[in-house]
């Protein structure tokens, strides 16, 4: 699991300010947790991406961004209420979730929107 800033973000996710176009430059594909420090939800869904990433670790990136210290990261992506989970997948656009999804929530679009199998995963 990785926390982003903006710089990174461009570099490793998407460049929102030079491209037009949805253009994912991953290698993998990639959940990013928009979240802050104080959030209760947000506290839930942590230990639940440290799991994932771990069990996936290979197969998907999991990244983290601080909407407190990125506010022109989230705003560029109409993050309102947190936790807002991106998931993007090698091809095609991603799909934003928000509020606090459990542990089969997120197994299902790992499965269905970033096409990893859960039998593709390593137990954590």
């Amino acid at each position: 699991m990785e926390k982003l800033d903006k710089k990174a973000f461009a570099e490793k996710v998407f460049d929102y300010e030079n491209e037009k176009e949805w253009k994912y430059r991953g290698q993998l594909p990639a959940i990013v947790d928009f979240y802050a420090d104080w959030c209760g939800p947000c506290k839930m869904v942590a230990p639940i991406l440290e799991k994932i990433s771990k069990e996936y670790d290979g197969k998907l990136h999991v990244y983290k961004i601080d909407t407190d210290k990125e506010q022109e990261l989230a705003g560029a992506f109409g993050i309102q209420s947190i936790p807002s989970l991106l998931f993007i997948p090698q091809k095609g656009e991603p799909q934003m979730a928000r509020g606090a999804l459990g542990r089969e929530a997120f197994d299902k679009a790992i499965a269905d929107i970033l096409g990893v199998k859960k039998d593709e995963a390593k137990p954590a």
